[in-house]
């Protein structure tokens, strides 16, 4: 049976979608918390790794009381045991990690069941976060299409955004065999002239690393029409440098002529359906990411995953989104709360978190011996 032919798991995915059509409204910890329990008891039932999982912990859907005692899974998981609600082969789309450290064949896989429940999570955040004024602005991506990259989520994210939510003239400008065209993308930035009509840039943080350095190299600067705005996302791991989000702001404003608050960075991961965005076009007070009212973020010590009210630890995500696989994610990104949102500070260096350790050998030790 497939998430589509499942009536608990329709009526499950009509709740969230009531949920997603609002990302302004307030869910109040009653709510999520309903919802959460009844979305953790259907993948219980239909989940294998991540019952065995759970059971091993003592933590059943007849044993928890409250969202938070639902164990997170470890985002390493992903690349051990196939983590879906139901038969792998009724997958709509399967998203894998890049495996930049390990080699393709030890890339995690997120096998998502249903694209219409992706995208009814995606755009309507997108929108409020990257494009509050309400505008369709051209879009512009540093990043190849779906087409050619289809096990990328982010790939498929941007191509969605900009079908969806971008203007005329909306486009990519990279492909897997020629990389980034520059000349291109100068072009429609010089052909971008009209002053009412913004444009938005899209890419992965690397990947505008990359075209600044050409920027720079020609000398050539761009002043983009008021109201412009630039999405970027991803860190640097695997890569040849690492450079500063301070900085990569610093560098937008010189040579693209967009202000700091008009740069807005995402957060988000393979393993997650839902995104969290900087709150510079929105909100007031400090850069922070916001996540959507159907995730829940919070900051936990490394070495016991229990939640710290203060301080730094690893970022860990309740995803309502997730309904064909886990809700409950545990990272190894470092951050820390801030006003309703949370600041990321990069990926924990050296070896697996001890939490994460522990929950990663729980959850092989589980699947291995049928729990």
């Amino acid at each position: 049976m497939s998430l589509r032919t499942d009536p608990a798991g329709q009526t499950l995915r009509q709740r969230l979608l009531d949920v997603f059509d609002r990302p302004d409204r307030v869910l109040s910890d009653d709510a999520f918390d309903s919802l959460a329990r009844d979305i953790f008891a259907w993948q219980f039932d239909r989940n294998v790794p991540l019952a065995a999982y759970c059971e091993r912990r003592g933590a059943t859907p007849e044993r928890i009381e409250h969202w938070s005692e639902i164990p997170p899974v470890p985002t390493a998981a992903f690349k051990e045991v196939a983590l879906v609600a139901g038969d792998v082969s009724t997958a709509e789309a399967v998203f894998r990690t890049s495996g930049t450290t390990e080699g393709a064949e030890r890339r995690g896989a997120h096998y998502v069941l249903d694209l219409s429940l992706y995208h009814a999570a995606l755009l309507p955040s997108f929108a409020q976060w990257v494009l509050p004024d309400a505008v369709r602005p051209r879009m512009l991506s540093l990043m190849p299409p779906a087409s050619e990259l289809p096990d990328s989520s982010l790939a498929h994210m941007i191509t969605v955004v900009m079908n969806e939510l971008g203007g005329p003239g909306s486009a990519a400008f990279a492909s897997i065999e020629r990389g980034l065209d520059e000349a291109a993308l100068s072009a429609a930035l010089e052909d971008a002239s009209d002053p009412d009509a913004p444009v938005c840039l899209l890419g992965t943080s690397f990947s505008f690393v990359h075209w600044l350095d050409a920027l720079r190299a020609s000398g050539r600067r761009f002043r983009l029409p008021a109201g412009s705005r630039l999405m970027d996302t991803g860190g640097f791991k695997g890569r040849s440098r690492t450079v500063a989000a301070e900085t990569l702001r610093a560098d937008y404003r010189e040579w693209l002529g967009l202000p700091p608050e008009a740069c807005i960075n995402e957060y988000g991961m393979t393993e997650m359906t839902s995104q969290a965005y900087d709150s510079t076009l929105r909100l007031p007070g400090p850069r922070r990411k916001v996540p959507p009212p159907w995730v829940r973020t919070r900051v936990v010590d490394p070495d016991t995953l229990r939640p710290r009210s203060a301080g730094t630890g690893l970022l860990q995500h309740v995803d309502l989104g997730n309904l064909g696989s886990v809700i409950a994610i545990q990272t190894e990104d470092l951050g820390h709360a801030i006003e309703e949102g949370f600041a990321v500070l990069g990926r924990a260096s050296g070896a697996q978190p001890r939490g994460c350790s522990i929950a990663m050998d729980d959850l092989l030790a589980a699947t291995r011996r049928g729990g």
